[in-house]
């Protein structure tokens, strides 16, 4: 699941997480520093660069990509363990790392969500308080081309209600685990 920064990913993600749909997190490593009420281990594993770039050339990523002049990355033992197990993973990555993922895994599941528009998008991201204006500037910049590639995922949800997109989420998820 992927979406540009403001869109809600994380408040879908965690609403999923908790359904009744037996979806188990992929954690993301990240080099930056943990927002207010993010947790180690529950959000985000926060490292340094030095490690991150240490566990990046050991092989220890599914994917990584450096977004908003920070490193994220999938951890591959979590994921491998969790496909072994028959498990369905949500990972929640941006477009960089969808592209590396499909090229692993074609057949997953690829869903993107989508502002119902710019402008709205840039409402969002001026409540949640954590950017500048040239942060929300360059957040939209990237936003606009997210959202123009979004035609390489398997569904685009637009976020207008969150209870209606956790809605169509939740459907999606739904008919592709059950077959």
């Amino acid at each position: 699941m992927s979406a540009p920064s403001g869109c809600g990913k994380t408040t879908l993600e965690r609403m999923l997480i908790d359904s009744d749909l037996n979806l188990k997190k992929s954690i993301s490593v990240t080099t930056r520093k943990p927002r207010k009420g993010e947790e180690e281990g529950r959000d985000y594993y926060f490292i340094s660069e030095k490690e991150f770039f240490k566990r990046r050339d050991n092989g220890e990523f599914l994917e990584w990509a450096k977004v908003f002049g920070h490193y994220y990355a999938s951890p591959k033992d979590k994921i491998e363990r969790y496909l072994n197990e028959k498990k369905n993973i949500l990972l929640s990555i941006d477009i960089q790392g969808a592209k590396q993922i499909k090229k692993i895994y074609p057949d997953a599941v690829y869903i993107f969500i989508k502002p119902p528009s710019l402008k709205d998008l840039e409402a969002r991201l001026k409540a949640r308080g954590t950017d500048n204006k040239e942060d929300i500037e360059e957040r939209l910049k990237v936003a606009k081309e997210e959202i123009r590639q979004s035609k390489m995922y398997d569904y685009v949800v637009v976020n207008d209600k969150i209870d209606r997109a956790y809605q169509q989420l939740k459907e999606i998820i739904k008919n592709n685990i059950e077959g």
